[in-house]
């Protein structure tokens, strides 16, 4: 007689423990609810929607948690420096900052992380995976949240505005940056001499001068230098592009600095 074949993993559930099975993927749930909303992944169902701003979800929990983003509501704070938080995840995630600990190691490179979400991403540096596309012109991505800003450029939106002069930004990153012009607040210190910075990119920048950091350089001629920038500029010695033009006399430029010059000619402007 043959013998009955199964397929690993496709354990049978046990009892009554999990009654409840998903036709699409074969997964179980113990409750016909728990069936109910994870068939959501295959129908697109998203029957929560904000009253705010119309994104929609599929449970009333996500749409609970992102009514937050609009009353400002952070019901988790740290007991070590009093941070608060929408979401209990990102509280923990913050928490990390205090203990240091980074479970999350790639096994290419050695370097760490606080959360698996974290490491995933990174991981996609090494294998060179872009599974997020935009639908508008083929762009790839490695992350979902860098094709969500890219779509703005498509879209037009600009979702987060300052209350100070209006001016709007298709990130909170950069709308967070742009405000500390309004406060003066510049929280990014060098070390070496003291000078602060609004953002951690400009520190960054600014420390190539301390340490002679080059990390751009030229194909062409080898030249290198500390900003990508002032690498563009570069090229178009080569290239022989010259896009910025002088509307009064048609002379083109290499640098909007050098037809910024050029131009008091014209006016008479004294440097």
């Amino acid at each position: 007689m043959e013998e009955n074949k199964k397929t690993p993993g496709a354990q049978k559930p046990k009892g009554r423990e999990r009654r409840h099975k998903c036709q699409q993927c074969d997964k179980y749930f113990t409750k016909s609810e728990g069936l109910k909303v994870h068939l959501r992944i295959h129908t697109g169902e998203k029957p929560y929607s904000c009253e705010e701003c119309g994104t929609t979800f599929t449970t009333s929990s996500n749409l609970k948690k992102h009514q937050r983003i609009h009353t400002g509501e952070k019901p988790y704070s740290c007991e070590e420096c009093g941070k608060a938080f929408t979401q209990s995840g990102h509280l923990k995630i913050h928490q990390v900052i205090h203990t240091g600990e980074k479970p999350y190691s790639c096994e290419e490179c050695g370097k760490t992380f606080t959360t698996s979400s974290a490491l995933k991403p990174h991981q996609r540096i090494h294998t060179g995976e872009e599974p997020y596309w935009c639908e508008w012109c083929g762009q790839t991505f490695a992350r979902s949240s860098a094709l969500k800003i890219h779509q703005h450029i498509h879209t037009g939106e600009k979702p987060y505005s300052c209350e100070e002069c209006g001016k709007t930004f298709t990130t909170s990153y950069h709308h967070k940056k742009h405000h500390r012009i309004h406060t003066g607040e510049n929280p990014y210190n060098c070390e070496e001499c003291g000078k602060t910075f609004t953002s951690s990119h400009g520190l960054k920048k600014h420390l190539r001068i301390h340490t002679g950091e080059k990390p751009y350089w030229c194909e062409e001629c080898g030249e290198t230098f500390t900003a990508s920038f002032r690498l563009q500029k570069h090229l178009r010695i080569h290239t022989g592009e010259n896009p910025y033009n002088c509307e009064e006399c048609g002379k083109t430029f290499t640098s909007s600095h050098g037809l910024k010059k050029h131009l008091r000619i014209h006016t008479g402007e004294n440097p």
